[in-house]
């Protein structure tokens, strides 16, 4: 709950005025049984009219003033939520953009979703009710013991020792519930997980016919979410019937011993039907506690959760660097010194990898599925730290690099990039500063301008969610051309022209060499992507099988030979 009372602290001014104002609105709630108490056992006796007609007006004063101050009260707890929820969800977001890709990894996507979603829908819903019945009840509960006090302190015993039973019962049941809210919220986290695995692969499901096999899959997620929604909600569920069981048992005693104290004339039957009234209220007051402490321990769990994403952000290190140096080692511009990774920490996914490239050179990293080249590219942007051996860029190393900094320095097209629901234009500017004219030179160097401008619409056509409507290869190359857009000092191509035909990988690398003058380091399975490069890495399993250029490979590294042979028999065209 500390998560939420510092995102409150800044609106302690609304909350003050909401508060006081349904205080205000709450104590004339309670006025009004007692002024009908007066009327029944001190005016009607009278036999006079005018004074019944002025304390109903009273009344109906006392009512319209509650109602206009419930409402007022709360439009401005609704007010402080919605602030405060925004402002919780803007720095949750936050720390999950600048989470370590190992801190992702550890509370993985769908669960960071769930916290994005569901988590912060419980906050936003404690805060509000808190603000709307959670000041309201504890006032009518304590104002009706007081009141009924005056009005008859025997009748008013009865609920008195009524509240202790009633408290123990509530704080037993919520104390079980926590923990059972967590586990819920876990169960979310997997239910999100197997909806969001079959939306990215909606069409490879549609196409392999097993549709059948994915709906028992969320099936079985989601009797897991509903099984342990059913366990909490039954537990949690347990304070109402027990909460009304002892209300209408200290309600039955105060209707039988308020008649014996009528008939011994020893009360009237006006605070009688007040007392009631009050006991109805007070009871209604309860209820409502119960269901705020049902919504904190949502609310409590839910706050954990997001607390320990933002906390863990907190967390990191604040790297001070200022990027590039005046003058950078050339000569070894880009370079591994000896690196070891593991993603798990118990087998090296790269091991003892060395190499180093001039600036302006290329970097060609070649090797089957699984040998560590998309790795080896998280490494060199910083996403992972090294387990030993240094990363350095222009001589620094790239744990010394502040991490925007550090990022501004790559253009990227990554496996599977992703293309917004926007035009092409947006798509390849990508909210940057970038003019037209460096959005239409990028394009060009991606040989995507001859298809863009074939568009009816040209740079303003407009493509849906992951490019649904152009082909692979279009796609490919409009996310390399927002690579290059940006004049990035190291490009990164990671398997970037897998949908492109032999002669257009051609002609992209040849344009990228001979306009772009850039650092780039190519991620391939085909020797035709590489095979150009100033240096060549052969990846097998994690370690470096083969290193030099095209040519040296040939005659030394079998690896590499026998891939050059099987995809174009030894022959390359250009």
């Amino acid at each position: 709950m500390k998560l939420i009372f510092r995102y409150l602290r800044p609106l302690v001014g609304s909350i003050a005025f909401g508060m006081t104002i349904k205080v205000l609105a709450t104590l004339l709630e309670l006025a009004l049984p007692y002024i009908l108490s007066y009327i029944l056992d001190s005016v009607v006796p009278l036999g006079e009219v005018a004074p019944i007609i002025k304390w109903g007006v009273a009344m109906i004063a006392c009512a319209f003033g509650a109602f206009m101050g419930n409402v007022i009260a709360n439009r401005n707890a609704a007010k402080v939520a919605r602030e405060a929820s925004r402002q919780i969800r803007h720095d949750l977001f936050h720390a999950t953009m600048h989470l370590t890709a190992r801190e992702t990894d550890r509370f993985t996507i769908p669960s960071l979703e769930s916290r994005l979603t569901s988590d912060t829908y419980n906050v936003h819903h404690f805060i509000g009710m808190m603000q709307r019945i959670g000041v309201r009840a504890p006032i009518l509960l304590l104002g009706g013991i007081a009141i009924t006090m005056v009005l008859d302190f025997r009748l008013a015993l009865i609920m008195v020792a009524v509240l202790p039973v009633l408290s123990l019962s509530v704080f037993f049941i919520t104390k079980r519930g926590m923990p059972l809210y967590t586990k819920t919220q876990q169960a979310v986290d997997g239910m999100v997980r197997v909806v969001r695995e079959d939306c990215q692969g909606i069409r490879v499901i549609k196409a392999l016919s097993r549709e059948d096999y994915e709906r028992r899959r969320f099936d079985g997620a989601n009797r897991e979410l509903v099984c342990r929604e059913q366990k909490a909600g039954v537990t949690m569920a347990l304070s109402q019937p027990l909460m009304s069981l002892f209300l209408n048992l200290g309600l039955v005693a105060v209707i039988f011993l308020g008649a014996h104290f009528v008939d011994a004339d020893l009360s009237k039957p006006g605070r009688i039907i007040a007392f009631i009234q009050y006991f109805t209220l007070m009871s209604t007051a309860m209820t409502v506690i119960t269901r705020i402490f049902v919504q904190s321990t949502k609310s409590a769990a839910s706050a954990g959760r997001i607390g320990e994403v933002i906390e863990t952000y907190n967390a990191h290190p604040r790297k001070t660097g200022t990027g590039l140096p005046q003058e950078p080692d050339e000569d070894a511009f880009l370079s591994f010194e000896d690196v070891c990774f593991s993603y798990n920490g118990k087998k090296d996914n790269l091991s003892h990898v060395s190499f180093s490239l001039p600036r302006g050179g290329t970097l060609g990293v070649i090797g089957a599925t699984g040998a560590g080249k998309s790795t080896l590219i998280r490494l060199l942007m910083g996403f992972y730290d090294t387990d030993s051996g240094e990363i350095r860029i222009g001589g620094q190393r790239v744990e010394a690099y502040d991490e925007n900094m550090l990022h501004a320095l790559f253009g990227t097209v990554w496996q599977n990039d992703f293309i917004g629901n926007d035009t092409v234009a947006e798509n390849i500017r990508f909210g940057r500063d970038i003019s037209d004219e460096a959005i239409r030179r990028a394009a060009r160097l991606a040989q995507a301008s001859d298809f863009i401008e074939a568009f009816a619409d040209g740079y303003d056509h407009q493509l849906t969610a992951k490019g649904t409507n152009v082909s692979g290869g279009q796609r490919q190359r409009i996310l390399i051309a927002r690579a290059l857009a940006g004049d990035p000092e190291i490009l990164i191509l990671d398997d970037a022209s897998s949908a492109l035909d032999y002669r257009t990988d051609a002609n992209l690398r040849r344009a990228i060499r001979e306009e772009m003058h850039t650092t780039t380091v190519v991620v391939a399975q085909r020797v035709s992507s590489v095979m150009h490069a100033d240096h060549i890495l052969v990846l097998d399993h994690g370690r470096v099988i083969g290193a030099g250029r095209h040519e040296e490979l040939l005659q030394d590294c079998p690896a590499y030979r026998e891939i050059s042979q099987s995809q174009m028999g030894g022959a390359f065209l250009e």
